[in-house]
């Protein structure tokens, strides 16, 4: 069977990704309580829930399926979210990747708006077009969720259409049903420029020059 490699600690000036841990689990809890107001249409565990849903996580890891991170915010050391690659797509008969997603992502609300999210994906895209090679990297979200789909145009991506009924709703009262999904991607063609659009928007954002 066809698994994701590992993949090493990817640090930036404003976040590194870490191999998500137990040891994340203090402060992911205390991360996903700051204020749940953005998160209606995103699946983030409440504190108690946390142990649950690393857990589950580590059971999408083992299947070969995933590779989950923690988002530690370098300027206090503190997990402030999750993201991961998911969904990884081999090369027919191969065991090279083509493919992968970015998803699962989540940020505290303290965290929101500050340049971490860009500097993640930035870390997460060059990791995956420049050392496993893929053609493609894919994001989706639920076609409701205007906040998300934003946050994923600033990024660069290519929004290509609504699938309807695709993926399982993360809203709240909607468990066991199927929601729309926004796609959007980006692809090796594409991948030098959208770097240095994202380099710039760090750089307005933190004055770091080269940053990420």
């Amino acid at each position: 069977m066809n698994q994701l490699p590992d993949v090493p600690v990817l640090r930036g000036c404003l976040v590194r990704l870490e191999p998500l841990s137990v040891r994340h689990a203090e402060d992911l809890a205390i991360s996903a309580e700051e204020d749940r107001r953005s998160y209606g249409l995103t699946r983030v565990p409440h504190a108690p829930e946390v142990g649950e849903f690393l857990a589950a996580h580590f059971e999408r890891a083992k299947s070969g399926k995933m590779v989950p991170f923690a988002q530690i915010r370098q300027a206090d050391g503190r997990a402030v979210g999750c993201t991961a690659y998911w969904d990884p797509r081999f090369w027919p008969g191969r065991s090279e990747l083509s493919a992968i997603e970015i998803g699962w992502t989540w940020l505290a609300a303290s965290a929101q708006r500050t340049g971490i999210n860009t500097e993640a994906k930035l870390l997460l895209f060059a990791h995956a077009f420049e050392t496993l090679g893929v053609v493609r990297v894919d994001l989706k979200t639920d076609a409701r969720n205007d906040q998300s789909r934003r946050a994923i145009e600033r990024l660069g991506a290519h929004f290509e259409g609504v699938l309807r009924q695709w993926s399982p709703s993360h809203a709240p009262g909607e468990d066991g049903r199927l929601r729309d999904s926004a796609m959007f991607s980006v692809i090796a063609a594409e991948w030098p420029a959208t770097k240095a659009a994202l380099r710039r928007r760090l750089e307005i954002r933190t004055g770091m020059a080269g940053a990420g």
